[in-house]
C-alpha cells in the first residue's frame, strides 16, 4: 500500500518506522503471548515500558530532576481544568494570553474556578500574530502566567518565551512539543496531547516543577489532584498502556533521529518549503499569520477567493492529500507539518501548490 499524504492537524501522522515496530509486536509482545494492551498495568514487562517513557522524556527535553512527569487521560482540554484547579488560590490572579481559541477556552475553563486577567492578546487582530507580553506588568499575586506555544487553528508559534521568574510560567505545549530544544527551567508546567508530535490521542505528558505539587489541595478530587499522579507513577488507576507504548516508540525514533537539535532543523526546513511558495506566489497563496509569529508545525493560508480554495481543497484530495482544510471555524487551507510529516510529502504539497497556481 502507498501511505496517505498525511497533512492532519490531530490526531496526525506516526513515524513509519513506529507503526512497523508495532505491527511486529503486536500480537507477542516481549514473548509474553499478549499485545501490549493486553498486559496488566502492574506486570514488570508494563512497567519497563512506561519508565522508559519517562526516562526517555526526560533526555530528549533535558528535564532537570526537580520536575515530575505525569501520564493524564483527558487531553489538553481537561489540563484547560486542572491547572487552575491545582494552582489557583482565592487569593491569587491567573494570567492568560490569548493567541487562539485554545488559549481562550484554557481561560474559560479557569473562569470558572477563580479570578483571571487577560494579560495579552491578539484577538482583535484575527490571532495573525502572537502579542506581546508585557512582563514589567506581571501581578503581584498572580498565581501564573498561561500561554499556548503553538496555535493550529491559526498557524502561530511563540519563538521566543516569557523569563520573568516572578510569576510561574504555564504553557500548553500540545501541537509543538518535541518539535524543538527547550530551556525547561523557564517553565514551572507544560502539558501536552500526545496526538501531534508523541503519539496517538489517549494519553496527556504533565512536566510539573515538584515545588508546584505542594499548592494541591488535598480538597481535589483525587484523579483531578497533580499529587494523585506524582506519587503513584502515574499507575495510581489504569494508564493508557497502548498510548504510553506507541509514546515510548516515538521518542526512541526521534532519539535515532538525532535528538531535538536535529528535529528542529528538519522542521525548519520543511517549514520553509512551503512558506517560499506562499511567499513567492505573488498573492495567489495568502499565509494568515505575520511573518514573525509563523508556526514551523501548522502552515495556515488562503487563496484570493472562497471558490479557488474550495477548488484547490478538492483537487489536492484527488492528488492523494489528506488533512489540508482549514479548521472550521476559519475556513482556508492548513498545511500540518508534524515531526513525522517527511518531508519528501511536503515537497509533493509545494510542487501541487505551484502546479495549481501554474494552471490558474
Amino acid at each position: 500500500m502507498n501511505r496517505a499524504l498525511n497533512f492532519n492537524a490531530g490526531p496526525s501522522a506516526l513515524p513509519e518506522a513506529v507503526l512497523k515496530e508495532a505491527e511486529k509486536n503486536w500480537l507477542d509482545f516481549n514473548g509474553t503471548g499478549m499485545a501490549i494492551m493486553e498486559l496488566s498495568h502492574r506486570s514488570k514487562e508494563y512497567q519497563a515500558v512506561h519508565d522508559k517513557a519517562i526516562s526517555l522524556l526526560k533526555k530528549l527535553l533535558s528535564i532537570p530532576d526537580d520536575y515530575e512527569v505525569l501520564f493524564i487521560q483527558g487531553g489538553a482540554s481537561l489540563q484547560f481544568s486542572m491547572v487552575p484547579m491545582n494552582l489557583l488560590s482565592k487569593s491569587q490572579t491567573a494570567q492568560y494570553v490569548l493567541s487562539g481559541s485554545w488559549s481562550e477556552k484554557a481561560l474559560k475553563e479557569a473562569n470558572k474556578i477563580g479570578k483571571t486577567f487577560i494579560a495579552a492578546s491578539s484577538k482583535d487582530q484575527k490571532y495573525r500574530f502572537i502579542p506581546e507580553h508585557n512582563e514589567d506588568c506581571d501581578l503581584e499575586n498572580a498565581a501564573y502566567l498561561h500561554i499556548t506555544s503553538n496555535n493550529t487553528i491559526y498557524g502561530t508559534q511563540w519563538h521566543s518565551f516569557p523569563s520573568n521568574k516572578k510569576t510561574p510560567l504555564i504553557a500548553d505545549m500540545s501541537s509543538d512539543i518535541l518539535s524543538r530544544p527547550l530551556d525547561m527551567s523557564n517553565f514551572d508546567l507544560i502539558y501536552a496531547g500526545a496526538q501531534k508530535n508523541l503519539g496517538p490521542s489517549g494519553v496527556t505528558v504533565v512536566i510539573i516543577r515538584k515545588e508546584l505539587l505542594e499548592k494541591s489541595s488535598e480538597e481535589l478530587p483525587s484523579m483531578l489532584n497533580y499529587n494523585t499522579y506524582a506519587k503513584n507513577n502515574s499507575l495510581y488507576n489504569t494508564p493508557p498502556t497502548l498510548a504510553i507504548y506507541l509514546l515510548t516508540l516515538v521518542l526512541e525514533w526521534a532519539d535515532k533521529e538525532g535528538g531535538l537539535e536535529q528535529i528542529e532543523k528538519m522542521n525548519e526546513e520543511k517549514a520553509k518549503i512551503l512558506y517560499d511558495v506562499i511567499d513567492e506566489s505573488d498573492g495567489f497563496y495568502l499565509g494568515h499569520a505575520l511573518k514573525g509569529s509563523r508556526s514551523r508545525m501548522n502552515v495556515t493560508f488562503n487563496l484570493h477567493n472562497e471558490e479557488a480554495s474550495k477548488d484547490f481543497l478538492h483537487q489536492a484530495k484527488e492528488a492523494g492529500f489528506v488533512g489540508l482544510g482549514g479548521h472550521r471555524s476559519i475556513g482556508g487551507c492548513r498545511a500540518s507539518i508534524y515531526n513525522a510529516v517527511p518531508a519528501e510529502h511536503v515537497q509533493k504539497l509545494a510542487e501541487f501548490m505551484k502546479a495549481f497556481k501554474n494552471r490558474n
